[in-house]
């Protein structure tokens, strides 16, 4: 009886507290509209995100997702998702990229530079303009978070075409 009377003193609370982030969800949600800038934690699966396709130079099935800024000018920060089993082909970045593998098995190889093997929670850093190459070498798909220091793009090397990486999330953003 004492914790049937615990628990029906526990009901308006539980109530309150799920009112409480009910409203802090508008109120970012609210706020993030408007423009200001907002603490927050996502996760690579949080229905939050709006994912994009990457371009055509990378394999079919990769997405990114914007978690901050503007692709367009320096400092955005992305979700980088490719299917696993999965080959990115030679590339470079006019950015420098810091980055944290949250998903998979990416093994990343920079010119010149013996093949890394990034798994869940590792840091990597790649230099600016530096060509390199990956796979997915896990069944699952990996996903990356990106921190770019300047406006992202991805210029392919097995082919002459420039691929912007800011007009295929742009869309996404807007």
């Amino acid at each position: 009886m004492y914790l049937n009377h615990v628990k029906l003193r526990l009901v308006p609370w539980l109530i309150f507290a799920a009112m409480v982030a009910s409203l802090s969800m508008a109120a970012w949600s609210a706020r993030a509209d408007s423009g200001e800038k907002l603490a927050l934690a996502l996760t690579a699966d949080d229905a939050r995100l709006q994912w994009g396709p990457c371009p055509e130079f990378l394999p079919q099935g990769c997405q990114i997702a914007v978690l901050s800024g503007d692709p367009a000018k320096p400092g955005a920060d992305i979700f980088f998702k490719v299917p696993g089993n999965s080959r990115l082909p030679l590339h470079r970045h006019t950015s420098a990229e810091h980055m944290v593998l949250i998903a998979g098995e990416l093994h990343v190889t920079y010119a010149g530079q013996a093949t890394a093997i990034l798994k869940p929670g590792t840091y990597a850093y790649g230099p600016a303009g530096q060509p390199h190459s990956g796979t997915c070498a896990s069944a699952t798909p990996c996903v990356l978070f990106i921190a770019f220091e300047l406006p992202i793009d991805a210029e392919p090397l097995e082919r002459t075409a420039r691929a912007t990486l800011v007009s295929q999330v742009d869309s996404i953003v807007k």
